[in-house]
């Protein structure tokens, strides 16, 4: 029988453990084995996370670091989910952070694998974005309910019995309720509100070099003790630090004088080039998917073109979006600790009092190093382990926005383009670039190097 840990997990997996149980205990004939995941499409997968994705851009608070972390839990939900029907795959249990054991399947008990895919990532959805609305919850319902007749193919009710669904839908509920048990306790989940209710409000350090709240709103730093949430493949937040950067200096001819004056010579003679770029890779929170959801926009163009399998999704998703949320947490542990200052505020001290960028408005945290930076190259990292680094792709993730479609020769090309968009937008010195792309391929060097696949 399938252990259920109870002591661990939610009580309302009791009734669902209950129910596996009795739907175990019924069968009376032998199991013909369950066809692998590897035979079924990766549309399951792709299908939720192209609603992921939409409910990422329209629901309130989902920052950057926030989306990230859903679509992580909802990555490592779907790979958990099919994990046991990927023949020679590991479990992430026992790998990742606090994460001891999940509910583990059976093998006289047959699984439909795109049925658990599906009952999982429609529970962990809903879950992940509880302030969706009414409107996007509809769309989640819809979805569960339609998605079966649309894939026909892969959800065929004259080879999938009513036994078998009904075991599959609950050991996906089952899966789903018990990654989120854990999710609850890494110490993001209240990002709705305080981080942590204890806490005070933050105060930032003061002195010379030290980030302040930027013009033109002058808004609050922006989730101050997310670097403190429990990483998932990172042993800590620090465990992949970012080189230091130049010393904070106002002196003429110093590198971070020198740093300063780039950022302002760019800024004001910026080529039409250097602007396009600097919008298509800002993927502002509530008006793009985010940084995170632009990078998983990519991945599932290159699932849906190779023709993948759930398998294959499962384990690229994953994959992708633990390393993305690690990336987020190890960028604000870096970015709160060196506290350094904007460029608008170097700008405005040492060259030019009345400076602002003009393509867009600061965001409301310390510089060091560049999140994009920390991001993309991570997730390129993953994309290139997976795809090839020499993959030549086209990005369509803006094409609705008329932004797009833009082309790269790979992965990395495309990494270093988003993160140099922040020098030619103005908010991040050349140092906080380069020293967030050597973080970010640490992050991913982490993720890669879990033991999942055979």
């Amino acid at each position: 029988m399938m252990r259920c840990h109870l002591s661990a997990w939610l009580l309302g997996l009791f009734g669902l453990c209950a129910l596996w149980a009795s739907g175990s205990a019924s069968a009376q004939t032998p199991a013909i084995p369950s066809p692998p995941a590897e035979r079924y499409s990766a549309e399951v997968a792709t299908e939720w996370f192209g609603l992921a994705l939409q409910l990422t851009q329209q629901t309130p608070g989902m920052s950057p670091p926030v989306a990230s972390r859903a679509l992580a839990y909802l990555g490592l939900t779907l790979y958990e989910s099919v994990v046991a029907g990927m023949p020679g795959y590991r479990s992430l249990a026992g790998q990742l952070n606090e994460l001891q054991s999940l509910p583990m399947t059976q093998p006289d008990e047959p699984l439909h694998w795109p049925t658990v895919a599906h009952s999982a990532l429609a529970s962990m959805t809903r879950m992940m974005f509880p302030h969706a609305s009414a409107e996007n919850r509809m769309r989640i319902d819809l979805l569960e309910r339609s998605l079966p007749q649309k894939l026909a193919r892969d959800f065929d009710p004259q080879v999938v019995g009513a036994e078998v669904r009904t075991r599959s839908e609950t050991f996906g509920k089952l899966m789903a309720m018990a990654v989120m048990t854990w999710a609850r306790t890494d110490g993001g989940h209240e990002a709705w509100g305080p981080l942590r209710r204890h806490q005070s409000n933050y105060v930032p350090p003061s002195g010379s070099g030290q980030w302040s709240p930027t013009p033109p709103n002058f808004a609050p730093a922006l989730l101050p003790w997310w670097g403190t949430v429990r990483p998932f493949a990172l042993p800590r937040a620090d465990a992949c630090p970012a080189p230091p950067p130049p010393a904070y200096s106002e002196q003429a001819g110093s590198a971070f004088y020198k740093e300063t004056e780039e950022v302002y010579r760019i800024s004001r003679a910026a080529t039409q080039e250097q602007r396009q770029v600097s919008l298509y890779w800002a993927d502002d929170p509530l008006k793009t998917p985010t940084p995170a959801g632009h990078w998983s926009f990519i991945a599932t163009d290159q699932l849906k073109e190779s023709k993948a399998s759930l398998a294959r999704a499962a384990l690229v998703y994953a994959r992708l979006h633990v390393a993305m949320a690690d990336a987020f947490i190890a960028t604000w542990n870096t970015k709160y600790a060196v506290n350094l200052l904007r460029p608008v505020t170097a700008v405005q001290l040492m060259i030019d009092s009345q400076w602002v960028p003009t393509l867009m408005h600061t965001p409301p945290f310390p510089e060091y190093p560049s999140g994009h930076s920390v991001l993309s190259s991570a997730a390129a990292e993953v994309l290139e382990h997976e795809f090839g680094a020499r993959t030549r792709f086209t990005d369509n993730t803006h094409n609705d926005r008329g932004w797009g479609p833009r082309s790269f020769a790979s992965f990395r090309a495309a990494a270093d383009e988003a993160a140099l968009s922040r020098l030619y937008a103005g908010i991040h010195f050349r140092s906080g670039i380069e020293g967030g792309k050597s973080q970010g391929r640490c992050v991913a060097s982490r993720v890669v190097g879990l033991a999942m696949a055979p």
